[in-house]
């Protein structure tokens, strides 16, 4: 096997798509589900104090939306470009460490426990215009965030794969050609997750200023009321 032959090998292992790799998406999926699960359990588990500062903290979020002046949409594409960045070059390291790509599962158990944490703690303070508040604020962005992060995990996993079989077992193949595919998905997949700082920066603002009043107030009772 020539060096072209090598490198079409060590490629071929990052077929990434869905028929390929369906077993370890839907594993990868519910385990997301199952942090989704876990983080709605939690939010039963706060004390009465807890709830009460979560709730307070909700209230001030939703209050802010509705003036517009103290909002600055550059400020909140860094903000959450740096999020994903550094969660996918958390991601990215794991997989490189080959002994820390395990962690990746439990990253994407984290993503799942928040998500579901958010949910329970805004249906439980404010019923279905929470969960509407959610659909709104965090779903759309989600179904591109969480595909991802999928993704992204799914490279870091080849990647400590071929280093274990490939150069620790075999040890034949050059680390080059899957560190380089490995990189390029990352940066892709943090390309596509600039779109979503963009989204929320500039249209996902726009619309929570639009329903937080409605959401916020119960009865015309004032915002902290409600909690």
């Amino acid at each position: 096997m020539d060096k072209g032959d090598v490198e079409a090998v060590n490629f071929r292992i990052w077929n990434l798509s869905t028929r390929q790799n369906l077993n370890l998406y839907v594993f990868l999926g519910v385990l997301v589900v199952v942090g989704a699960i876990f983080g709605t359990l939690l939010v039963n588990a706060l004390t009465l104090e807890q709830q009460q500062e979560l709730a307070d903290e909700l209230g001030v979020y939703m209050a802010s939306m509705k003036d517009a002046s103290e909002f600055s949409p550059g400020t909140a594409f860094r903000d959450s470009f740096l999020f994903y960045g550094k969660w996918l070059l958390l991601i990215w390291f794991l997989g490189l460490s080959v002994i820390g790509a395990p962690l990746v599962l439990l990253l994407d158990f984290l993503k799942g426990v928040l998500i579901g944490f958010a949910v329970a703690l805004m249906a439980q303070q404010l019923a279905w215009k929470g969960v509407w508040f959610f659909l709104v604020a965090a779903a759309p962005q989600n179904a591109v965030v969480i595909p991802a992060l999928m993704v992204a995990s799914l490279s870091a996993a080849r990647f400590a794969y071929f280093v274990v079989k490939e150069r620790l077992f075999r040890r034949k193949g050059q680390l080059l050609p899957p560190f380089i595919a490995h990189t390029a998905v990352t940066l892709a997949l943090l390309l596509l997750l600039s779109f979503v700082s963009l989204y929320e920066a500039f249209v996902s603002p726009a619309l929570l200023q639009k329903i937080a009043p409605s959401v916020a107030t119960q009865e015309n009772l004032p915002l902290s009321s409600i909690f």
